[in-house]
């Protein structure tokens, strides 16, 4: 699927389920809301999008703490929870999707390297949960739509949608 029929199809799953939809952005620079409110009519779910690129916009806009960008830095599991839980307590939303990760082509480390991404995953009423994932390293606007894609698939498996196209 590409990504606006993915994008479609979130949409459509939050209509159905009745909740609103945000997102916390940092190595997509807004990519994944600008994917669902290029679809007309995403406002009926469309709450709002978090575009969180420096640690400051992550601590201020979404409560990611200091002491965890400090322990952990900004491509962590645990600042990918922050985001996510972030997002659902400052918005209306019941879904929440968070990206951070190493977009390149420089920045990368031995420990985190170029490609690595961290997911936020939040649904009202369950703990917030993390996903890592290792793009290849095929450019910055590469990375950038993988990881557009596989937030939209993790928003449709985290909603029940078993054909999202994610392993189990």
């Amino acid at each position: 699927m590409s990504n606006s029929e993915l994008a479609n199809a979130l949409l459509q799953a939050c209509q159905k389920r009745g909740i609103m939809l945000a997102t916390a952005e940092s190595c997509t620079g807004g990519m994944i809301i600008a994917a669902l409110t290029d679809i007309a009519g995403s406002s009926a779910v469309v709450d709002r999008g978090f575009i969180t690129y420096s640690n400051e916009a992550k601590m201020d806009m979404l409560g990611v703490s200091a002491a965890t960008l400090e322990a952990h830095g900004a491509v962590s599991r645990v600042t990918a929870i922050e985001m996510a839980t972030g997002a659902l307590a400052r918005s209306r939303a019941g879904l929440s999707l968070a990206v951070t990760g190493v977009a390149g082509p420089g920045g990368g480390s031995p420990e985190k390297p170029v490609g690595l991404v961290w997911f936020g995953i939040g649904l009202s009423g369950r703990p917030v949960t993390a996903e890592r994932v290792l793009f290849a390293d095929e450019g910055r606007d590469f990375i950038r739509q993988e990881t557009v894609s596989h937030a939209l698939k993790l928003g449709l498996h985290a909603l029940g949608h078993a054909h999202a196209g994610l392993a189990p």
